[in-house]
């Protein structure tokens, strides 16, 4: 056979000796070595793809804590906003309850606010997404942000009223006598008490429970040594069975100023203060305007 067309594979000892040898045909040496290529190729390919699959696995499971851990801060975050908005809904009952004693605002001027329209049920609200929550959330405060401003203008424009009305107790005790019919501890029959008795000690200061002008200040028949303060917008408010008055007629008199002290005189049965609120001529349960 021809040698040119063999390989030979020769296996040596390490001292240089051949020990074996082995003849192959050229074809079958080609298509080995082919093979034993392609193989490795093949092999290099699965290590390869197995490897950058390990990878894409591990990247894999950290996304998807990352997912799982965003999905649960935009949890939080949607019952957090939910929560604001429900506060946020409160605030205008409160604000609604606040304006109604004042009425309405006046509205700008120029400027058409009707509005009108059929009756029907209001429409489900859809999901919505944090995004849209996050701006349904700012459009609130923004609502409750112009609601406070129109409340603190109310405020200003109520406030002297509010500063003029008799909202203070002129002595502090107990209550001896309420508003409104009583058994008369002289004729022990129904009668109209027009005031509240408040227990006082003879020589207890008054004070004006609001800003005013002295009406009166003298002797006045039942109520013995009284004083009749008017505080504007037809409201008088009446102190009688003093021991002492220290303010006279015409006299104008800030809130807390002390304008008398308690006694027994006119028709009385024991130191205390007779204590009337008057507006427009008629007597009104003084409790409805004491809140301090």
């Amino acid at each position: 056979m021809d040698r040119r067309k063999q390989f030979s594979l020769l296996l040596v000892r390490g001292d240089g000796m051949r020990v074996l040898r082995f003849n192959f045909a050229r074809p079958v040496a080609v298509g080995s070595f082919v093979a034993l290529a392609a193989v490795v190729s093949v092999v290099g390919a699965v290590v390869g793809d197995y490897l950058k699959l390990r990878h894409l696995t591990a990247e894999a499971v950290t996304y998807a804590d990352q997912i799982a851990e965003q999905r649960k801060t935009i949890g939080v975050f949607n019952q957090r906003i939910a929560a604001l908005g429900k506060e946020m809904s409160g605030w205008r009952e409160i604000h609604a309850r606040i304006q109604q004693p004042f009425g309405p605002e006046r509205a700008a001027a120029g400027r058409d606010k009707g509005i009108g329209g059929t009756t029907s049920r209001a429409e489900t609200s859809p999901m919505l997404s944090p995004g849209d929550e996050l701006n349904r959330l700012a459009e609130t405060v923004t609502e409750a942000g112009d609601n406070l401003r129109a409340l603190d203008r109310l405020m200003a424009r109520a406030g002297k009223a509010l500063a003029a009305l008799p909202s203070r107790w002129p002595v502090r005790g107990a209550v001896n006598s309420e508003f409104g019919n009583r058994l008369s501890p002289w004729t022990k029959s129904t009668e109209f008490h027009g005031g509240l008795d408040i227990s006082a000690g003879p020589g207890t200061p008054i004070y004006a429970p609001a800003p005013g002008t002295v009406a009166f200040a003298g002797r006045q028949g039942e109520y013995g040594n009284a004083i009749i303060v008017d505080h504007g917008q037809d409201i008088r408010s009446l102190y009688g069975h003093l021991a002492k008055i220290a303010v006279k007629s015409g006299q104008t008199v800030e809130r807390g100023a002390v304008i008398g002290f308690t006694g027994n005189t006119g028709r009385s049965s024991g130191p205390h203060l007779h204590y009337e609120i008057l507006v427009k001529g008629k007597h009104v349960n003084p409790r409805a305007y004491i809140w301090d």
